[in-house]
């Protein structure tokens, strides 16, 4: 374990916070930005998160364990969006902290669903998403004050990505919540997933990002063989569909997106992991792999 160099007397905090929120709030937004690094892949396609994803920020005086989670779903009613929604309650309920992140000047029923599903001892922090767009500033207050009104939040912070002076806030009321104790991890860790678990992610970001609302969400890539020869990675993995017409959609023209999508997500993945990559990507059809208990446990969901 690292040591830290901490003022005398100066207590080192080390815990988790859970990031929590509906879809397409901005949650994996805010780990990256958070962190300084890409470790939680983002899209406009709602549950795009599928894990319980940790990104490690250490400093001086505080290692923070930040838990990107899912969003809560009311709909999708099958085996995978169960498993999600206990992903989400189940780090709430573990964590030190709670952020609940809302968009600024919305909150709607799937908002309300994961106010509800916090448990009311838990420590939890309000954190407004894109605060930058709001374009009527002065309706902040009034909507700051309702939602103070539905929960006993512990602070309240709004963010925004274009304002990093807003993360380092973030960051500073989070500190004296979190327990004295050292650090669980060494200074240069980033997350607690693997390389194999980070390229399958990579990749199907690549593909919401490529195929976007043409593609239903229940998308997931398995990877077959992962290989390392010194600084190369030998990378092959599969996308699974659960429809041959959604096969035809990734692969596209002549295969066009399909390379598209390697190519895209062998970038990130040599940024990543600081090395040469090799990626060859196939596309298989499933059927109802996304409402079948057993194929959900054996693609990683748990």
């Amino acid at each position: 374990m690292t040591n830290h160099n901490t003022e005398p007397n100066q207590e080192f905090h080390c815990g988790t916070i859970a990031i929590v929120g509906r879809p397409n709030v901005g949650k994996s937004t805010l780990l990256n930005h958070l962190v300084g690094q890409k470790v939680s892949i983002t899209s406009n396609k709602a549950q795009t998160t599928r894990h319980r994803i940790t990104g490690i920020l250490t400093d001086a005086t505080t290692q923070f364990l930040f838990l990107d989670t899912p969003g809560f779903q009311k709909v999708h009613k099958n085996a995978l969006n169960r498993v999600l929604n206990r992903t989400v309650a189940n780090t709430a309920d573990d964590a030190d902290v709670v952020v609940f992140a809302v968009e600024a000047l919305r909150f709607g029923d799937a908002d309300e669903a994961v106010l509800k599903a916090l448990p009311s001892s838990a420590k939890v922090v309000l954190v407004v998403t894109k605060s930058d767009r709001a374009k009527e500033p002065a309706r902040m207050l009034p909507f700051l004050a309702d939602l103070q009104q539905r929960f006993a939040f512990t602070a309240v912070v709004p963010v925004s990505i274009k304002n990093p002076g807003s993360m380092e806030e973030l960051k500073r009321v989070i500190r004296p919540l979190l327990p004295s104790q050292p650090a669980i991890y060494s200074d240069d860790e980033l997350t607690d997933k693997s390389e194999r678990f980070i390229a399958a992610e990579f990749i199907r970001e690549k593909v919401f990002r490529q195929v976007g609302d043409e593609l239903p969400y229940s998308v997931s890539v398995m990877i077959e063989k992962f290989e390392v020869e010194g600084a190369l990675r030998r990378i092959f993995a599969t996308i699974v569909v659960e429809k041959q017409t959604q096969k035809a959609m990734i692969i596209g023209e002549k295969g066009e997106r399909l390379k598209r999508i390697g190519t895209d997500a062998r970038r990130d993945m040599e940024a990543m992991f600081d090395g040469k990559v090799y990626l060859e990507l196939w596309v298989r059809v499933k059927k109802g792999w996304a409402d079948d208990e057993a194929l959900v446990k054996q693609y990683g969901y748990q």
